[in-house]
């Protein structure tokens, strides 16, 4: 995997332009804009291990966009985290702005706009990786997206050693690291990502309470097919207008959340091997797909790959 340096020679827009394609070709495609020095360096040291991807970047202060004319509308279901190692960054997605500093932690969603400000010379640790992979509830995420997640005590004083000594062993992650230990990984941080959930849930902080009550009850019977906006509208009361609006609020729609879901869950299923005396077709059906063609075209539009073909890669 590259190891990337802003060239020594050439104009600082040539220096610019060669940093923001290294960063759009391994991460997403984003803007770059410096803040202070005309004379801009960075460098980037990334790798893949299993379906995360870890980036060490250092730089000089500036900024970086992902506006919508960068997301297409077949994009990936990834998000990224970022792990301050030095210097600060303020995260901004949506309505929330977190300032993350030295051993603080943010993840944000790839398929919405984001901006990062870098005030300071900094590196920092980068990990992209599958929505799916995270073991954490939707309602969750909501609450932890966009909000710097300290790393000082409790769970964290576990995680951040963590993150650092894979940031020190770049080289060895190349050629040893193994699927497993980015799942081990991604796991631990999903603990800790639900952890700092759900004291914001107990300091009253969080989306609001009737968007959080749909949320759980759609999660709790995505194995339903009879699952429909209908129903959800009247186990709460409301209208079906205003449930639409409760989700356009969160970024989804009804509909468009249930599919995401339940395919993240089939995609994990399918990585199971527990669960590999399981038919395809059943997989799907477990997660309220009653037909298995549309289970199959649907999960082949969202992860590029058939259903069968997720599993054989797995293997």
């Amino acid at each position: 995997m590259p190891r990337i340096t802003t060239p020594s020679e050439g104009t600082a827009t040539e220096r610019l332009d060669c940093w923001r394609d290294a960063v759009s070709r391994n991460l997403v495609p984003l803007e770059v804009r410096p803040r202070e020095s005309a004379d801009f360096r960075a460098s980037l040291h990334a790798v893949r291990v299993g379906q995360v991807q870890m980036s060490v970047i250092s730089a000089e202060p500036h900024s970086i966009a992902r506006t919508r004319r960068h997301i297409a509308s077949d994009a990936p279901d990834y998000l990224q985290l970022t792990v301050q190692l030095t210097g600060q960054g303020v995260l901004t997605q949506r309505d929330r702005q977190a300032e993350v500093g030295p051993g603080e932690l943010v993840v944000y969603d790839t398929r919405r706009p984001f901006t990062y400000d870098l005030h300071q010379s900094h590196t920092g640790l980068v990990l992209m990786f599958p929505r799916a992979m995270l073991p954490l509830a939707e309602r969750e995420l909501l609450r932890v997206t966009a909000t710097p997640v300290p790393c000082h005590d409790g769970l964290g004083q576990v995680v951040l050693p963590l993150l650092h000594g894979l940031a020190r062993q770049m080289e060895h992650l190349e050629s040893q690291g193994t699927p497993r230990l980015a799942d081990n990984v991604i796991d631990l941080i999903g603990t800790l990502l639900a952890e700092h959930a759900d004291g914001d849930r107990r300091a009253g902080a969080g989306p609001d309470l009737l968007t959080e009550r749909v949320l759980g009850y759609m999660e709790q019977r995505l194995a339903d097919p009879g699952l429909s906006p209908e129903a959800i509208a009247a186990a709460h009361r409301i209208s079906r207008r205003y449930l639409y609006k409760l989700l356009a609020a969160q970024g989804h729609t009804v509909s468009g959340w249930i599919r995401e879901q339940r395919l993240a869950r089939c995609r994990r299923d399918l990585t199971d091997p527990a669960l590999d005396h399981l038919p395809v077709g059943a997989v799907g059906g477990r997660w309220g797909f009653a037909d298995p063609a549309h289970f199959s075209h649907a999960f082949k539009a969202a992860y590029g790959m058939s259903p069968r073909e997720a599993r054989t890669a797995r293997r």
